[in-house]
C-alpha cells in the first residue's frame, strides 16, 4: 500500500507517472480516468467527475431505459468520484502504474449515491458496526484459463475454445506448473499490490484455476476481490491467454464459483466462536447464518446476476441448488468450515465467478443481520446428497425467478432501501430481456430443418 506522501516522493522520482482513479461498476468492473500523477497530486487526489451513466449500463455499456437515476431525459449528467486515499496502492504489472478507488456521490449535494456498490456495502458494514460487529470475510475466484486471448477469441466469434490444458486439473501439481508462466505473476503483483495473496490451485475442469485471498474486514475484502480479478484479466492478456470469469462457458464443463466465507468479531476476536457450542457455532453465530439461509432467495440475483449465471446450479458438479447448511459437505449452498475452532465460520456456494463483490456481500450482511434482529433459530444442519434431498428448498434455478424474488423482498426494501433494490431489479429485468429478444445457436441447430 502507499501513502500520499510517498506516492509525491514516487512521482518526483520519476518512478511513478500514472495513477487509475477508478469506481466500481454496477458489474464490479473498474471503470475510471488514467491521470498524469503531478495532475492528481495537485487536485484529482480530492476529486474528479464521471458521467453517471457508470452505474446505469449492462455489460455492453448500453444505455437501458427504466432507470429512475439516470436518462437521456435527465440528460446525463456527472457524478463526482472522490478518491479513498487509503485504497492507494501499486499496479505493478503496469510500469510507472498506481491506482486508487473512490466513493461516488452526488455532485450537487455530495452524498454517497445509494446505488453505488461500494456504498451498499459500506451501508450495511454500518449496520453491523452499530451492533459493535465487524464483518470479516474472504472470497474464492474461480475462473478458465484459454489458450488465445480475448482479442483473437472475439475475432473467431467466441467459437473453438480451448482452455489452457486438456484434462481436469484439481490440485494438479504438474499441469498448474505448465500455467506458472501466467499463475506465478499473478500471485506476485497482487501480493506487490498489497492484496493478501495466500495461495492458486488447479480446480476441477481442464483450464479452471482458483485464486484465495486472506479474510479481511468487508471493504477490504470486496477492494481485493475486484482488483484481484481486473489484474487476472489483464496479466493473463500480457502472457497471450483469455482469463474468463463467466460460471458456465460449456454445458459439458463444471462452472466457475466465487464462494464467500463470512464471520463476525468484536473487539478483535471472533464472535461466532463458542467452545460450549453445538460445532462451536455461537448463538450469534447460528442468528446471523439463520437469516442468510432464510432470506436466500431473496438475495440469489445478488449472488448469480445473469443469465448465464444460473446454468451452473446443476447437480453432481459442487455448484449447490438448495439452500441449506451443512457441516463441511460442499452439496450444501451454505458450508460450515471450520467445525469447532476460533476459525469457525459459514462458507456461501451460491455465488457464480460473476458476482459484484460488494453487493454479494452487502446482502449476506443484510440477510444475516435480520436474523441477528429477528432472533433466528437455525434449523439442524443437513447431511449426505443434498442434491437428492427432495425436502430441502431450492436455489431460485433462473435470472427471471430470481427477479421477482428481489422485487418483492421485504428484507432487502428495509435493509438497502427502495432505490437501490428498484435500481438492481431493472438491472436484472433488462439483462432477462437483452437474452429474451437473441435467437440462439441451440435453437437453430436444432430447430432449423426438424421442426
Amino acid at each position: 500500500m502507499l501513502t500520499f506522501e510517498t506516492l509525491k516522493e514516487q512521482a518526483a522520482s520519476g518512478e511513478v507517472d500514472t495513477v487509475l482513479v477508478c469506481l466500481v461498476d454496477m458489474q464490479g468492473r473498474l471503470m475510471g480516468k488514467r491521470f498524469h500523477v503531478q495532475n492528481f497530486l495537485d487536485s484529482a487526489y480530492e476529486e474528479t467527475h464521471c458521467c453517471n451513466y457508470l452505474l446505469a449500463t449492462d455489460l455492453e455499456m448500453a444505455t437501458p431505459d427504466g432507470y429512475k437515476a439516470t436518462s437521456w431525459e435527465a440528460g446525463y449528467g456527472d457524478y463526482v468520484m472522490k478518491p479513498d486515499l487509503s485504497t492507494l496502492r501499486p499496479m505493478p504489472w503496469l510500469e510507472g502504474t498506481v491506482m486508487v478507488l473512490c466513493d461516488v456521490l452526488d455532485h450537487h449535494t455530495h452524498e454517497p449515491v445509494p446505488h453505488s456498490p461500494r456504498q451498499i456495502l459500506q451501508a450495511q458494514i454500518a449496520r453491523a458496526e452499530a451492533m459493535g460487529l465487524t464483518p470479516m470475510m474472504a472470497t474464492e475466484l474461480e475462473f478458465f484459463l484459454f489458450d488465445r486471448t480475448f482479442d483473437e477469441i472475439r475475432a473467431g466469434d467466441f467459437r473453438d475454445l480451448t482452455p489452457i490444458s486438456g484434462y481436469n486439473e484439481d490440485y494438479h501439481i504438474l499441469q498448474t506448473s505448465k500455467e506458472e508462466h501466467v499463475m506465478r505473476p499473478i500471485r506476485n503483483h497482487l501480493y506487490a499490490a498489497g492484496i493478501p495473496v495466500e495461495n492458486t490451485k488447479g480446480e476441477a475442469e481442464a483450464g479452471q484455476e482458483e485464486l484465495n485471498i486472506r479474510y479481511a474486514d468487508a471493504l477490504a475484502c470486496a477492494d481485493h476481490h475486484t482488483i484481484a480479478k481486473h489484474a487476472t484479466k489483464e496479466i493473463a492478456h500480457f502472457h497471450g491467454h483469455a482469463a474468463s470469469f463467466l460460471p458456465k462457458w460449456h454445458h459439458d464443463r463444471v462452472g466457475s464459483a466465487s464462494h464467500v466465507h463470512l464471520s463476525l468479531w468484536r473487539d478483535g476476536s471472533p464472535e461466532f466462536y463458542d467452545a460450549n457450542a453445538p460445532h462451536g457455532l455461537s448463538e450469534l453465530g447460528r442468528q446471523f447464518c439463520a437469516g442468510m439461509i432464510k432470506y436466500a432467495p431473496d438475495y440469489t440475483f445478488f449472488l448469480a446476476p445473469y443469465v448465464n449465471s444460473y446454468k451452473r446450479f446443476m447437480k453432481g458438479t459442487f455448484a449447490p441448488t438448495k439452500t441449506v447448511w451443512s457441516v463441511d459437505n460442499r452439496t450444501a449452498g451454505f458450508r460450515m468450515c471450520g467445525e469447532g475452532t476460533k476459525g469457525v465460520r459459514m462458507e456461501c456456494r451460491i455465488g457464480g465467478s460473476d458476482l459484484n463483490p460488494y453487493l454479494a456481500q452487502a446482502a449476506l450482511l443484510a440477510a444475516g443481520l435480520k436474523g441477528i434482529e429477528e432472533k433466528l433459530e437455525l434449523a439442524p444442519h443437513t447431511a449426505g446428497d443434498l442434491y437428492e434431498d427432495s425436502d430441502a428448498r431450492e436455489i431460485p434455478r433462473t435470472l427471471r425467478d430470481a427477479v421477482e424474488t428481489l422485487r418483492s423482498s421485504t428484507m432487502l426494501r428495509e435493509a438497502m432501501g427502495d432505490w437501490a433494490v428498484d435500481h438492481y431489479t431493472r438491472c436484472a429485468e433488462w439483462e432477462q430481456e437483452e437474452f429474451d429478444r437473441v435467437v440462439t445457436d441451440w435453437e437453430i441447430a436444432r430447430g432449423f430443418e426438424k421442426a
